[in-house]
């Protein structure tokens, strides 16, 4: 049960990492290099989506690595897992202080209603992103790491 445990929680850290990683160095790049609004239009439209799906699949992650650590409290690695669900809260607490009040507001812009510093505010999001990027790939790091 507790390899199956692993397992599951990997890869769903794992997928979680691939799409915050896609968002940081695919989409944004490329939302920045289309014309005129469009690229502002595609960000509110990721925001809303995204905004809705993410809160759950990092909750969902966390609990995930908590019940691994729980229930593998006496294997070897468990000292990584717990490390690495100390990285997750790490990552949440930064989401909710730093990221989410920035995609609320930007989440509702369109090329009518956007504040004079969108840009600002955008270029702020995306380099809080890659920090919490870094954060959630050195929590995945410690969970492949206590596979092996």
């Amino acid at each position: 049960m507790l390899d199956a445990l692993e397992v599951v929680t990997t890869v769903v850290v794992g997928l979680m990492v691939g799409v915050e990683v896609s968002v940081a160095f695919v989409i944004n790049p490329i939302l920045g290099a289309l014309p005129e609004d469009s690229g502002q239009l595609g960000r509110s439209r990721g925001g809303r989506m995204l905004g809705a799906v993410m809160p759950v699949w990092y909750i969902g992650s966390l609990a995930l690595v908590a019940a691994w650590a729980v229930a593998g409290w006496h294997h070897d690695g468990t000292g990584l897992v717990v490390i690495a669900g100390t990285l997750l809260i790490l990552s949440v607490v930064m989401s909710l202080l730093l990221l989410v009040p920035i995609n609320n507001q930007s989440k509702t812009w369109t090329p009518e209603n956007r504040p004079e510093d969108w840009k600002e505010q955008t270029r702020r999001w995306d380099r809080f992103h890659y920090v919490r990027v870094a954060v959630i790939i050195g929590a995945f790091t410690l969970l492949v790491a206590a596979l092996a």
